[in-house]
């Protein structure tokens, strides 16, 4: 049982021997040549859908992932292989619609196989299939890791590794390379990206001649061991003595995966039948003999006589039509009262109906003059409502005003009231004063 983690989906040699494609028959170096063959496929797609490089790096890594789980007898290494990239471009935040997708590798597909590039319809059934079948097999993947596709991947390690080790600026794009490289092999389910990121550093420094420090080894710095390193280099020198891999059908659960129609519909073709359009020279050499048999047959005097027969015939037909020319026929006459009485018809129906129209238009003008009266009795009641209304409002307004002003009136005479009667008292108090 293989368990995934977020930073350990990793094998052994006897786990890769004993792969699922192994027990479906599938040999070791076939094995490899798909595997190197699907990696191709996502790199060259990263780059004519201008991905960057950790976008094909993650999609190789699962690539290998699924594979070292699922046989390539089950699934076919080309929709694998675009599922993959399609995923790692939606983990890497630089997504890509499907279509981009299905149309690259459709013209891959076509250029290798030695195809002419022909124009994918999006709105056919082939594309619509390839579109299922990519959305599918991404579901498969993410099934198949268990939802966890973090990848760590060795690049990040070499700018930090080859800075300790104070090398040449040079050494950093081949062991960037070497890194690239190695992405086409199983090493990332292997080995940890430290143990690679060291092989790539080593086999680069050996191209270039470049010593490291090995007292005390410089390996033993970055957690990595010396046979993990020589198995890197290895795996990488057997990578670069291999031919380029081609595909191989290798599915069994049908005919061979396409991303084009040709290469299916080439192997398809029916076989037309040829069918003679004319019929045999025999037939017309036969036809020909009877008619000149039968020719001969014929008599002067039979001749004769049709030739008779054909005259009377002739003269008959002129004499009738002659007559027909001279004398007018009933039928005709009949006819032209039938026209006549028709027209006739046509015009008293044409002028009744004019009539009618005329009394329907002078019925709707009445009915228009009447509902306008009775728009403009009703606004004039509508009026003479308001206007009362109005009147009694003032009435009440009126009303009100001469109530205030009424008893206005009666507190002024209250208070003139009271004050004449205050100066009298004091007028009466002076005067008995006064007479005291």
């Amino acid at each position: 049982m293989i368990y995934t983690a977020i930073d350990n989906f990793y094998l052994t040699d006897e786990q890769l021997k004993n792969s699922p494609s192994r027990k479906d028959d599938i040999d070791e170096a076939t094995e490899t040549t798909l595997r190197i063959y699907g990696c191709d496929l996502i790199q060259e797609s990263g780059i004519l859908l201008k991905l960057p490089q950790a976008v094909m790096a993650t999609g190789q890594v699962l690539f290998h992932r699924f594979y070292c789980k699922k046989s390539f007898a089950r699934f076919d290494v080309k929709i694998v292989a675009a599922s993959s990239l399609w995923l790692a471009s939606k983990l890497e935040e630089s997504p890509r619609r499907a279509r981009q997708v299905i149309i690259v590798f459709h013209k891959m597909e076509c250029r290798r196989e030695n195809l002419p590039i022909e124009h994918l319809d999006l709105y056919s059934k082939k594309f619509s299939d390839l579109k299922a079948e990519l959305s599918r097999t991404e579901r498969h993947i993410l099934k198949e890791m268990g939802f966890v596709c973090h990848v760590e991947h060795p690049h990040k390690f070499i700018s930090n590794y080859l800075a300790t080790l104070e090398t040449p600026p040079e050494l950093r794009q081949e062991a960037w390379n070497l890194a690239n490289d190695s992405l086409r092999t199983t090493l990332c389910v292997r080995f940890k990206s430290e143990v690679v990121a060291c092989g790539v550093v080593y086999a680069a420094a050996r191209r270039f001649q470049v010593p490291l420090p090995e007292n005390p080894p410089w390996w033993k710095a970055f957690d990595a061991e010396k046979s993990g390193i020589d198995e890197v280099c290895r795996v990488l020198a057997h990578l670069y003595s291999l031919p380029k891999a081609q595909y191989s059908p290798v599915c069994k659960d049908g005919k061979p995966f396409t991303f084009s129609t040709k290469s299916a519909d080439s192997q398809s073709q029916p076989i037309s039948k040829e069918v003679p359009l004319s019929p045999p020279a025999n037939n017309n050499a036969n036809v020909s003999n009877t008619t000149i048999e039968a020719a001969d047959l014929e008599t002067e005097g039979a001749k004769e006589a049709k030739i008779k027969i054909a005259l009377d015939k002739l003269k008959e037909s002129k004499q009738s039509d002659d007559e027909s020319k001279s004398m007018p026929t009933e039928g005709d006459a009949r006819e032209e009262a039938k026209h006549k009485s028709k027209s006739e018809h046509r015009t008293e129906s044409g002028g009744e109906k004019s009539k009618e129209r005329d009394r329907e238009r002078e019925r709707d003008r009445e009915r228009d003059r009447e509902r306008a009266k009775a728009r403009d009795r009703d606004r004039g009641r509508d009026s003479d409502r308001e206007r009362e209304r109005d009147e009694t409002e003032r009435d009440r307004d009126k009303v009100k005003d001469r109530g205030h002003r009424s008893k206005d009136r009666t507190k002024d005479s209250d208070r003139d009231y009271r004050g004449s009667s205050y100066s009298s008292r004091e007028k009466d108090r002076h005067r008995h004063h006064s007479y005291a």
